[in-house]
């Protein structure tokens, strides 16, 4: 085999080597941040909560706390406002954000107070005896009521709930809509849920006044993105270099909700500096489900302009996120993440859109798998459906005659969608569902009175995300020349050591992926070498580790940007290893590869050396080599693509370096008199560019569908009007299990390999996330078409559909 050929299995790219990670993990091997006990001394902390949802703080008292035998330190609002500045945020607007409440109480579950002790026990006891005395303000918990001119107001300074207040406009939207035969409009509800992870947030935290000043040297299972590195140095008012960040090899669980723990490392460094010692904190199942994270809901209009045909010609879109408590980085990442895709799979040419994110009193919200996608399909899907019923139009043909059919494709917003056949993904998908057969089924379960039906949806899965597409938020007249951001930079460090074994450390934090297995295998075939003498390196220590600001395990950046900086390094190495065997070849480094272990010539494979021997040169000989050959035996690359800059003074940005897509179709049955809904089959077809391993990806898959199954059918962080969380325990907030993901699932997959990534992959992980809840909604929708029952939220369940039905019937009683 040559050394850089993957395996290929009817003209696919494939490389399917058997993932590294297991054995430590079914075996109870695994090194997660609990087992871990890196500081002699380490006390332990509870965080005191706030039990009112809006209420000004009148007083505090620490006191009988503090006194309670082994508390070693308790600090409230008083110790963070002398000594944490506010969190820099990715806005102007003026709502200063600290790890606790400081003034007012903004959300059930906010951290007040904090208490060290000698164990778990004796600081919940004393937190306990925390005394805070609030004064109750009104509440409001969701995204439209939060515009009203009279709802209450979170942060006063800012004078409203308004957060961000953006409108673009691309192409002749006005005259679209004006010589429109059809307007289509319609308001959609997206929900707030989770990635619910196994293990919840953990942080160790050591101050340490030295005579360079304070340092923090941190434990954390946090995955990034790392520009919460300086966000918490910032925070902490001492440089970045100050702050030490270990995150373990192990996490137990996240999909981008773990990219919200800083908060709590900064909270844990101050108390540290407060006790003297080392302080370790880890969150129990309640708390995370209180107050951690969680995606944003969003209520959206979506309006089309649509020519009689079936052609959507253009497209309004007016979103309104519920960020909750504070406007907590990276958000308003939500709104922003898909501002390049926001046309989706279509040749949408004119588009305006409003992107306004609003703060209410609950939980904060961030990255959740497929993050903005999810949002963004969930009304653009719907929307699709509904263009399909104004033109007399099949679901699936409106889609087609609207693809994007040629590539590199630009979209109005600024993307440029790198390669793909959507018209093949979707034949594909509707040919493994087996539609006729569906059809067939739907027909015979309506004339006997049942419900059933079938939803369609497609995405544009964006992967190797540029984060300059914050700067949106921004007018681009106050964004200040020379401060721009952009990128989708990753760095790797290889290295091969004296018996010519390999390290590849990467930056890329995963969290269950299969990241090592991916990294090990594209090395050992840049270099030739059997796997077994690779090993890949996930922890993660800031100071030792090569990582960028925009470093860390989201938006599916592996596979286009860490495994393509893993290629270049990989590179530099055998390029070095063949001049070294050129040495004990006697012959030219140019005539030499590299296989199977050793370095030989072209054509005469007998004539070779052992590639560790060719290493050893480097290590024991390097006055042999050739001229001008470095003496070293590990490189670290940056694989820094040119195609993701800044926005423009245009506010146009391609916000991804790639775009995969999906095609899904589901079919539902819903029980006519439980109303019950079950899904009966699932077809999902994928590009994602070259399939680095089919069985991980297949997983990605699995459990993308999984993760949207519970934000389709399941999951919602839900709030009583007066802002008291009602779903803070699993009995209330209900999650997905195998039983659930039962269904006839066929999966597949084409590939169009980018040209902007050496191996031409694009990422895979959160696809489904983002296609299966709309086209559920979309096939409920279908089901109940007869009875003129419109599907406008998530999630949908059998009681909601009794109060769809009864909503229905009270209508056309009136």
């Amino acid at each position: 085999m040559a050394d850089h050929a993957p395996v290929t299995e009817g003209g696919t790219p494939r490389w399917n080597p058997a993932r590294v990670e297991d054995a430590a993990l079914v075996t109870g091997g695994g090194r997660f941040l609990d087992d871990m006990d890196p500081l002699p001394g380490t006390l332990v902390a509870t965080v005191v909560r706030s039990t009112r949802p809006h209420a000004r703080l009148v007083s505090v008292d620490l006191s009988r706390a503090r006194a309670q035998p082994g508390v070693a330190a308790v600090i409230g609002p008083e110790e963070v406002r002398a000594a944490v500045r506010p969190f820099p945020l990715s806005t102007t607007t003026p709502m200063a954000y600290y790890p606790t409440a400081v003034d007012k109480v903004r959300f059930v579950g906010e951290p007040i107070a904090v208490v060290v002790a000698s164990d778990r026990y004796t600081a919940e006891d004393a937190a306990e005896l925390v005394a805070v005395e609030y004064e109750s303000l009104d509440a409001v918990v969701a995204p439209r009521p939060a515009l009203l001119p009279d709802a209450p107001v979170l942060h006063e300074e800012a004078g409203d709930n308004v957060a961000t207040d953006r409108t673009f406009s691309f192409g002749p939207v006005e005259q679209a809509f004006a010589d429109a035969a059809h307007v289509v409009e319609a308001d959609y509800d997206f929900p707030r849920y989770s990635s619910v992870p196994m293990e919840c947030y953990s942080v160790i935290a050591n101050w340490q006044d030295t005579a360079d000043g304070p340092a923090v040297e941190t434990w954390a299972n946090f995955h990034g993105p790392f520009t919460m590195v300086p966000v918490m140095a910032g925070a902490l008012g001492i440089p970045t270099s100050r702050v030490r960040l270990h995150v373990p090899a192990d996490i137990g669980g996240s999909f981008g909700i773990k990219a919200g723990i800083y908060p709590y490392v900064v909270l844990m460094a101050l108390a540290s500096k407060h006790a003297g010692t080392p302080v370790r904190w880890t969150e129990d199942r309640i708390e995370h489900l209180l107050a951690s994270a969680s995606g944003a809901d969003r209520a959206m209009r979506f309006s089309a302009a649509v020519a009689d045909d079936g052609t959507v010609t253009a497209l309004k879109v007016d979103l309104v996120d519920n960020v909750g408590a504070y406007l907590r980085p990276p958000e308003p990442s939500t709104l922003y993440r898909c501002f390049g895709n926001i046309t989706g799979a279509y040749r949408i040419g004119a588009v305006e859109i409003r992107a306004r994110a609003v703060v209410t009193n609950t939980m904060p919200t961030g990255l959740n798998r497929g993050f903005g996608g999810q949002q963004l399909y969930f009304g653009l899907e719907r929307l699709m459906d509904a263009v399909a019923a104004a033109t007399g139009r099949d679901v699936v043909e409106v889609r087609r005659q609207n693809l994007v059919d040629h590539f590199p494709y630009e979209t109005p917003t600024g993307g440029v969608y790198d390669s793909g056949d959507y018209p093949a993904a979707l034949d594909l998908a509707v040919k493994n569902a087996g539609l006729d057969e569906l059809r067939a089924r739907q027909a015979a379960a309506r004339a006997e009175g049942a419900y059933y039906g079938i939803g369609v949806g497609l995405v544009v899965d964006p992967s190797g995300t540029n984060i300059g597409y914050v700067g949106l938020a921004t007018p681009s007249e106050d964004r200040k020349p020379g401060r721009d951001k952009s990128g989708s930079t990753e760095h790797v460090r290889i290295s091969v050591d004296m018996q010519g074994l390999v390290t590849v450390m990467l930056g890329s934090v995963p969290q269950g992926q299969g990241h090592a297995t991916v990294a090990r295998s594209i090395a050992a075939r840049r270099l030739g070498l059997p796997e077994e003498q690779v090993r890949a390196v996930v922890d993660m220590d800031t100071s030792t580790t090569p990582w960028t600001v925009t470093s860390g395990s989201y938006s599916s950046r592996f596979a286009p940007l860490v495994t393509s900086a893993v290629v270049e390094a990989a590179d530099r190495i055998a390029a070095t290893v063949r001049a070294a065997g050129s040495v004990l070849l006697d012959l030219p480094p140019e005539e030499l590869e590299l296989v199977d272990g050793k370095v030989r010539h072209r054509d005469d494979p007998e004539r070779a050396v052992l590639f560790r021997h060719a290493a050893g040169v480097v290590h024991w000989d390097p006055g042999a080599l050739p001229e001008g050959v470095s003496a070293r035996l590990y490189e670290e690359a940056a694989f820094t693509p040119r195609e993701v800059r800044a926005a423009t003074k245009d506010d146009k940005i391609n916000s991804s370096l790639c775009y995969g897509f999906v095609a899904e179709l589901v079919a539902v049955r819903i029980d006519p008199d439980t109303l019950e809904i079950t899904v009966d089959r699932v077809s999902s077809v994928h590009d994602a560019g070259t399939v680095l391993n089919q069985q991980l990806l297949d997983g990605q898959v699995h459990g993308a569908l999984t993760h949207a199954l519970g934000g389709a059918m399941y999951e919602e962080f839900t709030y009583a009007d007066s802002g008291q969380p009602t779903s803070a325990t699993f009995l209330d907030y209900l999650c997905p299990t195998s039983a659930e993901a039962g269904y006839d699932l066929r999966t597949d997959h084409i590939v169009s390999p980018s040209p902007l990534t050496p191996l031409g992959a694009k990422g895979c992980g959160e696809g489904s996330s983002m296609s299966f809840p709309v086209a559920f909604a979309n096939a409920v929708a279908d089901a109940l078409s007869p009875h003129g029952i419109e599907i406008t939220r998530l999630p949908l369940h059998g009681e909601v559909l009794h109060q769809l039905f009864e909503n229905t019937t009270t209508k056309e009683t009136h």
